[in-house]
């Protein structure tokens, strides 16, 4: 999914304004690390969505299998389904990010953002969360599972 503010931002951090690869949270710069992951947490509509449903998105593995559980209401409204499915997205990463040792978003020109484990293997965790707010599968919890046994 292209960020377009995410691709000012990362013009801005890049060494030589030209990468040709992905922007990464591993590069030794825990402060660019840390605001990587502030600003890929925000998911303002998931989380005004869930808090409407009784339910706080805590960053835990536990909200991920909450989340499982609401009723999709989100599928009657096309226009919100794609905004909620890359929220969902989003929220999967970071809570990957905080809690799977050697986990990093990786962020590749145009602004699409992927989990990299410690493994090497990444997570498009966007596209999760949209299969996810469209299908219901993968469920959010089954995606976190696969990724902290890697």
């Amino acid at each position: 999914m292209n960020i377009p503010f995410l691709d000012n931002w990362l013009r801005r951090h890049a060494d030589d304004g030209e990468r040709d690869g992905p922007v990464t949270a591993q590069d030794g710069d825990p402060e660019r690390a840390e605001a990587i992951t502030e600003l890929l947490s925000e998911c303002e509509l998931l989380r005004a969505r869930a808090k409407q449903a009784g339910l706080e998105l805590d960053d835990s593995p536990g909200s991920l299998s909450a989340l499982d559980q609401l009723p999709p209401r989100w599928r009657d409204d096309p226009e919100e389904l794609p905004w909620l499915g890359n929220d969902a997205g989003l929220y999967l990463g970071t809570v990957i990010v905080r809690t799977v040792p050697g986990a990093a978003w990786h962020i590749w020109p145009g602004g699409h953002p992927v989990v990299r484990l410690a493994s090497g293997r990444e997570i498009g965790v966007v596209e999760a969360g949209l299969d996810w707010a469209v299908n219901g599968a993968p469920e959010l919890s089954h995606v976190y599972a696969e990724a902290a046994e890697a």
